[in-house]
């Protein structure tokens, strides 16, 4: 199974490689017909934001449109986000696509856009204003209810969790959470025994979960609420040895979350679909430009995958997004 999570990572960015090369150069003829949309994400970085980059070009090469994409390095740098929001602003760009990094930062810039007529998109993430086209996401809350609903039914709905969280500022990371505090609050005999923030750091989630192990050493699960916390906490059983002793039930689907629920080590993992967020981003923005009906609110269906399912075809088509 290993070597066939190797062969679908090098498959994965070779395909990846050449179709943005191939947008590139798309992108670079000068065809005054064709519309140009922004997307502006929260981070150039990570697997989830690459896949939405992804779905969004497969959509431009469809539809044939232009999309002009940058984004700040890192996903806490709000003023750079801003800044590339007023640049596109000023290049009149026919729409904006926003994964927005600030729940309320990024509310003027968006209002300024909206009263200039440019159809602004936000995806994966919710913002701090009406005036968007169209807001296209995973429903955070029912995403964190269903993770607690499986880590207690994976410690047979009795025993100590931990939580390591990402962020205690971000508007998905609350919601997940509180999702799934309000699932594990249903089963009386599911203790949450520690609680901790990793602010998307790999390094600081192995760290905290190590801690959280040695200071606990009866919990019987921790769950991790995005894929750099799951990727750490998923080190931290591996180098502790308790493997199957202390499960872990993670959030998204990077190859080294796949890996681990391959070794047994990841249980159960929440996986969204970036590439279908990324893909109707672009649908959207292009029947907003058109001045078609669009629905305010999209939830994009999150699904539970465990190591006996993973390799279902329906399930590799989100795990692995370049399989038709």
């Amino acid at each position: 199974m290993r070597k066939m999570i190797k062969l679908f990572r090098l498959v994965f960015l070779t395909i990846f490689t050449v179709f943005l090369i191939s947008c590139t150069k798309n992108n670079d003829i000068n065809n005054t017909s064709r519309k140009n949309i922004s997307l502006i994400l929260r981070t150039s970085y990570g697997y989830h934001w690459g896949t939405i980059k992804m779905g969004a070009y497969a959509a431009a090469r469809e539809f044939n449109v232009d999309i002009d994409y940058t984004s700040p390095y890192d996903e806490d740098d709000v003023n750079e986000q801003i800044n590339l929001v007023n640049q596109a602003i000023e290049k009149k760009v026919d729409a904006l696509i926003l994964g927005v990094s600030d729940y309320e930062a990024l509310s003027e810039s968006i209002e300024r856009a909206y009263k200039q007529g440019i159809p602004v998109i936000v995806v994966d993430s919710e913002v701090d204003t009406e005036k968007v086209n169209s807001c296209i996401l995973t429903n955070n809350y029912e995403a964190g209810k269903k993770a607690g609903d499986v880590l207690a039914d994976i410690i047979g709905k009795e025993g100590k969790v931990g939580i390591i969280n990402y962020d205690k500022e971000d508007r998905n990371a609350q919601l997940r959470e509180e999702g799934l505090i309000s699932a594990i609050k249903k089963y009386p005999e599911v203790k949450v025994a520690a609680k901790e923030y990793c602010f998307s750091d790999m390094k600081q989630a192995y760290n905290l979960a190590k801690k959280m192990l040695s200071e606990n050493p009866d919990i019987d699960a921790i769950v991790a609420l995005n894929e750099v916390a799951s990727e750490g906490v998923a080190q931290a059983v591996d180098e502790m040895k308790l493997k199957g002793s202390v499960k872990v039930m993670a959030f998204n689907s990077t190859f080294q979350e796949i890996d681990y629920m391959d070794k047994g080590i990841i249980q159960a993992t929440i996986v969204q679909n970036p590439f279908n967020m990324g893909y109707l981003s672009v649908k959207y923005a292009l029947d907003s430009i058109e001045k078609k009906e669009i629905d305010k609110r999209i939830y994009i269906d999150s699904r539970v995958i465990y190591r006996d399912n993973m390799y279902l075809p329906e399930n590799q088509k989100l795990l692995f997004p370049f399989i038709k």
